[in-house]
């Protein structure tokens, strides 16, 4: 297959997740969306805490929580109230949580 056709079959990821679980508002696709939203979550709870050299632990006890649950947080297996995610933002790495809405 020549380079010409390989790009004739690429589609962007956009294109791709609406092909494959549906458009923008669809039931399969409102869950879709959510559950990558609590993924994002998760990782950016990660990427936050390695970057401050801390571990799950450590994160846990400034926050006051647990180890398993940080673990949780960050595997998206768990969800998360506001105000303990704060708490974890705040006390656990020293951050400051900012909320948007988009439409």
């Amino acid at each position: 297959m020549n380079t010409m056709q390989k790009n004739k079959n690429l589609v962007s990821l956009s294109e791709f997740i609406d092909r494959e679980i549906g458009a923008k508002g669809t039931k399969k696709r409102t869950k879709f969306d959510a559950g990558y939203e609590a993924f994002k979550l998760g990782g950016l709870l990660q990427q936050a805490r390695q970057e401050k050299g801390l571990t799950q632990e450590q994160v846990a006890d400034l926050a006051g929580t647990n180890k398993s649950y940080i673990s949780k947080l960050e595997k998206d297996l768990k969800d998360i109230r506001l105000s303990t995610l704060q708490r974890i933002i705040s006390e656990g790495l020293g951050g400051k949580l900012e909320l948007s809405i988009k439409f």
